[in-house]
């Protein structure tokens, strides 16, 4: 595999497991790392920060700087930004999702938004959902950061942003923008910075509907490892497959 000039990388699932690492994770980087092969960790976790992702894949043994991680709270406030500049947004979602809407000059409210920005927000209340269900039917738009139906950590599986996502989606009848993966659009961000053509890059990570999809809708290669989502019983139901897949990134050298 080291034909390839750059890595697109998951972190949950793909570098660690909530807040347990995952041990081949921090040997792979420092392979790219010892060959000077650039990467960007593109992550559909919208709660952290870029500084606070930074900070957590140090606490796994990997180290990094914040402009190597693209979040899609980032691309979301980017968005709104882009079709609004003074627009009003309720959001859903933890810091990651507030800091950035403030970082773009967004105002957060309750009242009258102008969008509905859902991320991940492990403090929910049947208010906060409903009163986005009400501000989309009253004609906000609808904006997802990402929309994973379940997350791995180190207990097993957990609900993410997308069960929150379809929640919605179900009671106002109404299809959100997505602005994470599988959209490519991070990935098309990702390869403007890396400045290369989509041959020489690849995209690594362990869930095929968000991850793998991702690529492929990209039109990158795609590496699968088995320590997250998506099995590889799992991958003999989908009709395009990874153009890799591996048990672990230990693997990763075999190609």
């Amino acid at each position: 595999m080291a034909k390839y000039q750059a890595y697109l990388i998951d972190l949950d699932g793909t570098m660690y497991r909530g807040n347990a690492p995952i041990p081949e994770a921090a040997d792979f980087i420092r392979s790219l790392q010892s060959e000077s092969i650039p990467f960007r960790f593109v992550t559909n976790n919208s709660s952290r920060t870029r500084y606070k992702t930074m900070e957590k894949l140090k606490e796994n043994g990997i180290q990094a700087e914040e402009s190597h991680i693209l979040t899609p709270s980032i691309i979301a406030a980017d968005y709104i930004k882009s079709q609004q500049e003074d627009a009003r947004v309720f959001k859903i979602g933890e810091h990651g999702v507030e800091e950035a809407l403030h970082s773009r000059g967004l105002k957060i409210t309750e009242e009258s938004p102008d969008y509905v920005l859902v991320g991940i927000d492990r403090h929910v209340t049947y208010h906060k959902l409903k009163e986005a269900c009400l501000h989309i039917q009253k004609g906000a738009q609808f904006i997802a950061t990402n929309p994973d139906l379940r997350v791995p950590t180190e207990e097993g599986f957990v609900p993410g942003n997308g069960a929150y996502v379809e929640l919605i989606r179900h009671v106002t009848k109404t299809e959100p923008i997505v602005v994470g993966k599988p959209d490519s659009l991070m990935i098309e961000l990702a390869l403007d910075e890396l400045n290369l053509p989509h041959r020489d890059v690849i995209m690594v990570g362990d869930n095929y509907d968000t991850d793998i999809m991702a690529g492929i809708e990209a039109g990158i290669d795609t590496l699968h490892v088995e320590t997250g989502v998506t099995s590889r019983d799992d991958l003999k139901k989908v009709s395009i497959q990874p153009t890799y897949s591996v048990k672990s990134l230990a693997d990763w050298k075999q190609f």
